[in-house]
């Protein structure tokens, strides 16, 4: 069995998201020790920007007149749609970034689809697993409620697009102790983090029995 797992985070080893995803991977391979998990981090190693723009051009010039970067483009989006569509299960470490999806995961999101055959759901009936994390609180009665563009976007993406059994685990308030603004929610932080470990873990359990 081959887990695809994507990191994004730009934390290093602070990173939340990272964390839970290495809390899911050590409980996978606890089940299924011989599971292969392919990496790739977006936020340490990310993708050209303008990949994207580049492979779409491409589609509008006849392929004799390809440039290099074009068909360079076109390769790579091609690459990671067949790395996606090849991994029996997949671990998404995605944090939000600026209210939304970050700009290294959704040039990964979208070279992936212009690598794909239109209407190709990539992880048709696979299992995927998303950890997302946010720094302050965006639940109803917050002061940025409805703020979270990143969460229902995954969704939609992994879940409606690419077909996945999706499983999704959110923490919130991670900056709790980090923003000496947020030191009131320290406990609540806590608490939150505490499930979300939890959860990743049995989660890890769960999934690698399917």
């Amino acid at each position: 069995m081959t887990v695809l797992r994507i990191d994004a985070s730009i934390q290093g080893p602070r990173s939340a998201s990272s964390e839970l995803a290495d809390l899911a991977e050590a409980e996978w391979l606890s089940v299924r020790p011989e599971t292969t998990f392919v990496r790739r981090h977006l936020g340490a190693d990310p993708l050209p920007a303008d990949a994207w723009a580049t492979a779409i051009h491409s589609q509008f010039v006849p392929e004799e007149q390809h440039t290099q970067e074009q068909r360079d483009a076109r390769a790579l989006a091609a690459s990671l749609a067949s790395e996606l569509q090849e991994a029996d299960a997949v671990i998404l470490a995605l944090p939000l970034y600026n209210y939304g999806v970050s700009q290294h995961v959704k040039t990964w999101i979208d070279l992936t689809i212009a690598g794909s055959v239109p209407g190709t759901a990539l992880l048709e009936g696979k299992t995927a697993l998303v950890l997302t994390t946010r720094g302050g609180g965006y639940g109803p009665g917050t002061p940025r409620e409805g703020w979270d563009h990143n969460t229902a976007y995954l969704r939609r993406i992994v879940a409606d697009v690419w077909g996945a059994d999706l499983t999704l685990i959110e923490r919130e308030l991670t900056l709790a102790g980090v923003n000496p603004a947020m030191d009131a929610f320290i406990e609540a932080a806590e608490l939150l983090k505490k499930a979300a470990h939890e959860a990743a873990t049995n989660a890890g359990r769960s999934l690698a029995t399917r």
